[in-house]
C-alpha cells in the first residue's frame, strides 16, 4: 500500500531542452520503496540513473510526474521546505565525494549542522559518534587531500549520516575506488540499513555491488526494463548475508539473461 512506502516515484518524466530539441532522459518511471529496504538501480551510461536519484532527493524537479516522501508529494513543498526535508530526512552520497577541500574530515562531516546554524556543543557529540562509526577517528583532523579515496568516501558517508536521515541516496559510491576499498565503503551502507534501519537507494554499474541490495532495478532508455528480488534467487543463507558470493552470481545471471551484463568486480568481499 502506498501509505507504507517511504519513497515513491510516480510517472517521472524528465526532459532537457525545449520543443523539437527536447531530450527525454526519463520516460514514465515508477518506483516504490518500503522502509528499511536496500534498493540498487543499474543501467548503462546515459540511461538516466543519476537523474532519477537527483529527482528522488529533490535536487531537481521532473518535467512531469512526482516524487513522494512518506506520502508527501515534493511538488507540494516550497524550495525551502524541500531543502529542510533533504537536510533532515535524506542523506546523499556522491561518486566524487564533494568534500570541501579547506575543511578537515571532522569539519566536512559536521558541515550540514553548521549550515543549519546548530551550535557546536549540540552537534559535537554526534560528529564524534559518526567519525567512530565510519572508522575515521585517526584521520579526523586531516584535509581531504591528505586522505585516501576510501577515507574521503567514508567522510562523505559520515556527512550523509550526521542528521540520522531515514533515507540514504548513493550515486556510484564505489565507482572511483579499488575493489577492497569499495567493498569497505559498501559495508557502511549495508550497516546503515541493517543496524540503523535506514532505507538505501544506490546507483551502481557493478553487478557484484548491486548484489548486496534487497532488490535490483534495471533502467534502460529512461524506463525500468526489469526488476530482481535478490533473496528469491538464492538460498536462505545467502538471502540473510549480503556478502554471500551466490548473490553476485544471481545478479550476473539475471543481467546476462537480459543481455545487460556489464563489467563487474573480480570477487565479492
Amino acid at each position: 500500500m502506498a501509505d507504507q512506502l517511504i519513497l515513491e516515484a510516480r510517472g517521472l518524466i524528465k526532459e532537457y531542452g525545449e520543443g523539437g530539441m527536447a531530450q527525454r532522459v526519463l520516460d514514465g518511471v515508477d518506483l516504490a520503496v518500503s522502509p528499511g529496504r536496500f534498493v540498487a538501480i543499474m543501467g548503462p551510461s546515459g540511461s538516466g540513473k543519476s537523474t532519477l536519484l537527483h529527482l528522488l532527493g529533490g535536487l531537481d524537479t521532473p518535467t512531469a510526474g512526482d516524487v513522494h516522501v512518506d506520502g508527501v508529494p515534493l511538488s507540494d513543498l516550497s524550495d525551502r521546505e524541500r531543502t529542510l526535508l533533504r537536510r533532515d530526512r535524506i542523506g546523499i552520497v556522491y561518486q566524487f565525494f564533494n568534500l570541501v577541500p579547506v575543511l578537515t574530515a571532522a569539519e566536512n562531516i559536521a558541515l550540514p549542522a553548521v549550515i543549519s546554524g546548530i551550535a557546536p556543543k549540540t552537534y559535537g557529540p554526534r560528529v564524534d559518534e559518526v567519525i567512530d562509526l565510519v572508522g575515521l577517528d585517526g584521520e579526523r583532523d586531516k584535509l581531504p587531500n591528505q586522505l585516501s579515496g576510501g577515507q574521503q568516501q567514508r567522510a562523505a558517508i559520515g556527512r550523509a549520516l550526521l542528521s540520522e536521515p531515514s533515507i540514504i541516496l548513493a550515486d556510484e559510491p564505489t565507482g572511483n575506488l579499488d575493489l577492497r576499498t569499495g567493498f569497505g565503503v559498501l559495508a557502511l551502507l549495508v550497516a546503515a540499513q541493517q543496524d540503523l534501519g535506514q532505507t538505501v537507494v544506490m546507483v551502481t554499474h557493478d553487478p557484484l555491488i548491486a548484489a548486496h541490495a534487497d532488490e535490483v532495478h534495471l533502467l534502460r532508455d529512461g524506463a525500468f526494463a526489469a526488476d530482481l528480488t535478490v533473496s528469491e534467487q538464492v538460498s536462505s543463507e545467502a538471502a540473510a548475508d549480503p556478502t554471500h558470493e551466490s548473490r553476485g552470481r544471481a545478479v550476473l545471471e539475471w543481467l546476462q539473461e537480459l543481455g545487460a551484463a556489464g563489467p563487474a568486480r573480480s570477487a565479492v568481499h
